[in-house]
């Protein structure tokens, strides 16, 4: 599956919700979905606080899958192409001074 059929089962499950109806308590702005990826993108690092390694590999997984579709429903709903964006992001760092 490629990232732009892992948009459309997210868009799926999202509208499945009625989460993009205007009356929705679980408004998806680009705003709330920012919010909401930070906020996972914390879960992830909460599983490192005080250790090197997390200790439990599938909620690791789990983590990261919820950053991964609020990163996907951000892009969606603000018009990014994120495969495109990734790969221009790619060529760009190629030629990059670190």
């Amino acid at each position: 599956m490629d990232i732009r059929e892992l948009t459309e089962q997210m868009n799926h499950f999202v509208r499945s919700k009625g989460w993009y109806e205007a009356d929705s308590p679980k408004q998806q702005s680009e705003r709330n979905l920012a919010v909401s990826l930070v906020l996972e993108a914390a879960e992830v690092l909460e599983l490192y606080q005080w250790q090197a390694a997390a200790a439990d590999p599938s909620q690791l997984g789990e983590e990261l899958a919820d950053v991964t579709l609020y990163l996907l429903q951000l892009a969606s709903v603000a018009g990014i192409d994120l495969e495109a964006a990734v790969l221009d992001k790619l060529a760009a760092n190629r030629d990059r001074t670190w």
